[in-house]
């Protein structure tokens, strides 16, 4: 029985092309323990503002989308290389590895490199874990299946090694060794688990639903607060019936929209509820999309918030710049490491690079200032900058040499002949 067919289920009738159906996209959460169900039974996933955030309604909020967007972007476009050293100057591209072809032209059967790496930088920033199932044959990848964070369970064995129980879904649950499953880690307390941004931020997402939903429902009012109408003697049903027919009428809005409410019989009206600008509710909606950005490490003017200075730089170029160091660099980084793991294995010659210089291609200019430097300072020679670059040596056998510093610091000076006396001023 082929692993595929160990996990997805099927027989010799199957047809060779995987079926889109294999996952439900709302997945879901498999409880396994007691604990897990009192704290499902508890509290789950409603927050204090009554809204429920999970994965899928966090990202109906469109901080929370921008976020997870421009972060998925940054791994899905760059440039990813599989690389062997042929010695320890010189590289070359591994398009020989099984590897490369599986992260430079078909992870699968029906997706993209591109489409791969952003589903599974997905799964890590809401999720905290992202998975993908091995396929190999004779001990190389061939394929891998991405598998849905919600319905796999991950325990370390007493030896330390890992083991993956998937949940299919017919409900049978099929345990995977680690050298069948592809793991990405984010951020962990526990050194197996990755923990979602999604668990800690979940009061302020659902406290931007709730703000949300309270929006919706004043514009769909007329954007008119409550009031109380105050008749001097007693409506019977039939008039009650009327007038409730017709304030909804004139709360719609279309033709009724700024014409004035006609009370008969005596009656007066009197606000019941404070206003939305009473509130603050556009500046509670600012805050809490400055809050989700701190979260998910996004600077705020990369998802439309451009209104003030942050921690993050100054400028808009220095926040950029912030971005790529404390957050994309984490993400590539957390790539190439499980890459090497789960994907090269012991090939000490092989490793997986994303070529950064395609994200920092805007500050290219400060960049070549600083190698240029230290060209000039004999700190570095042209092969080692072209290494930094991750390109090969000249051809020429030149790019060895470290030119010599300027004489711009102290240089040597001229010896002074004993013999010649200074003149004197006359």
């Amino acid at each position: 029985m082929s692993l595929w067919t160990r996990i997805f289920g099927g027989g010799a009738s199957r047809s060779p092309e995987p079926r889109a159906a294999i996952q439900q996209a709302g997945g879901g959460v498999v409880i396994t323990t007691p604990q897990e169900l009192e704290e499902a039974l508890r509290t789950g996933n409603v927050t204090a503002s009554g809204a429920t955030v999970t994965p899928n309604t966090a990202m109906r909020v469109a901080a929370v989308y921008a976020c997870v967007r421009v972060r998925c972007g940054v791994v899905a476009n760059m440039p990813l290389h599989i690389k062997r050293r042929l010695d320890d100057r010189t590289r070359e591209d591994a398009t020989d590895h099984p590897a490369w072809t599986l992260l430079r032209r078909k992870p699968n059967r029906w997706q993209t490199p591109a489409q791969f790496k952003r589903m599974m930088q997905a799964h890590l920033i809401l999720r905290g874990n992202a998975y993908a199932m091995i396929v190999r044959s004779r001990g190389l990848p061939l394929e891998m299946i991405p598998l849905n964070p919600d319905r796999v369970e991950c325990k370390q064995n007493d030896d330390l090694s890992l083991v993956y129980t998937y949940t299919r879904k017919d409900g049978r649950r099929i345990e995977l060794k680690q050298s069948e499953v592809f793991h990405l880690v984010g951020l962990t307390l526990d050194g197996v688990h990755g923990v979602s941004a999604i668990t800690y931020a979940r009061e302020t997402i659902g406290l931007s639903l709730a703000q949300e939903g309270h929006g919706a429902t004043v514009f769909k009012n007329g954007a008119r607060v409550s009031n109380v109408l105050t008749h001097p003697g007693k409506l019977g049903k039939e008039g009650l019936e009327f007038l409730r027919a017709s304030l909804d009428d004139y709360r719609a809005g279309g033709e009724s929209e700024g014409k004035a409410l006609i009370l008969e019989e005596g009656m007066s009206v009197s606000p019941l509820a404070m206003t939305a600008e009473d509130a603050q509710w556009i500046e509670s909606r600012k805050f809490s999309r400055t809050d989700i950005a701190m979260f998910l490490g996004v600077p705020p003017h990369m998802i439309g918030d451009t209104e003030k200075n942050t921690s993050w730089g100054t400028g808009i170029e220095s926040q950029t710049q912030g971005f790529i160091t404390f957050s994309a660099e984490d993400d590539l980084t957390i790539w190439e490491e499980t890459i090497n793991r789960d994907l090269i294995g012991d090939e000490a010659n092989v490793y997986a690079r994303f070529n950064r210089a395609a994200l920092v291609r805007g500050d290219i200019k400060a960049r070549w200032e600083a190698y240029v430097k230290a060209l000039q300072w004999g700190v570095y020679s042209p092969d080692e900058v072209r290494a930094l670059e991750d390109m090969n040596p000249r051809e020429d056998g030149e790019g060895g040499q470290y030119y010599d510093p300027p004489n711009t610091a102290g240089g040597d000076k001229p010896e002074k002949d004993d013999g010649d006396e200074p003149s004197q001023a006359a």
